[in-house]
C-alpha cells in the first residue's frame, strides 16, 4: 500500500504512540526519524524550546519540521520510494556511516519476537541496520496491528531495540 493510504489507517493509535514518543525527545538532542505512516505522525508531535536536529531518510517528516526553526534537518540522499516518499540506497547509508546520534524512532512492518523487526523492502531494510548502528538508543514506533507480524525483509533481531512504544491492542 502507498503511504497516502497507510496514514489512514489506525490514525488514533498512531497518533498516540506517536505523542507518547515525542516526549523521549530532550533538550538540545539529535534524533534520527525514519520512514513509516507512525514515525511521520511523531514529527507532527515535535516542539523543542531549544535546538534539535533531526537526521531523516522521510520526505514526509521534513515537510513537517521544515517551518521550526529549532530544528536543523539532515535529509538523506538517495532514490525515492514512491510507495513512502522516504530514500533508499548507497548515497544514505554512506551519510550514516558518519554520524552518531541519541535516538533512532523507528517504523515497521512486522513486529515478531522469533523472526524480529522487518519492512517490505530489502533496501529499506539495509538503511535501517545502517541507522541503527549510527544511534545509542533504538525506540520502534508500530500500531499493534504489527505485533506477530513478519514481513519480506528483516531488519533486526528483536533483542537489538531499546524501546517499543504501541497502543494497547
Amino acid at each position: 500500500k502507498a503511504i497516502v493510504e497507510k496514514e489512514k489507517i489506525s490514525v488514533e493509535e498512531k497518533n498516540g504512540i506517536a505523542e507518547c514518543a515525542a516526549l523521549l525527545i530532550d533538550e538540545n538532542d539529535s534524533i534520527m526519524i525514519a520512514s513509516g505512516t507512525t514515525v511521520q505522525a511523531l514529527a507532527k508531535f515535535i516542539k523543542p524550546k531549544n535546538k534539535l536536529t533531526v537526521i531523516t531518510s522521510s520526505l514526509y517528516v521534513v515537510m513537517h519540521l521544515i517551518h521550526d526553526k529549532n530544528i536543523e534537518i539532515l535529509q538523506l540522499g538517495g532514490y525515492i520510494r514512491h510507495s513512502s516518499g522516504s530514500v533508499i540506497g548507497s548515497y544514505a547509508e554512506h551519510v550514516l556511516g558518519n554520524i552518531s546520534c541519541s535516538k533512532l524512532f523507528l517504523g515497521v512492518d512486522g513486529l515478531n519476537l522469533e523472526y524480529g523487526l522487518s519492512t517490505t523492502n530489502l533496501e529499506e531494510a539495509q538503511l535501517n541496520r545502517k541507522m541503527l548502528a549510527s544511534a545509542q538508543k533504538i525506540i520502534v514506533l508500530a500500531d499493534s496491528s504489527k505485533l506477530g507480524k513478519k514481513s519480506f525483509a528483516k531488519i533486526c533481531d528483536f533483542d537489538q531495540i531499546h524501546e517499543l512504544i504501541t497502543d494497547k491492542g
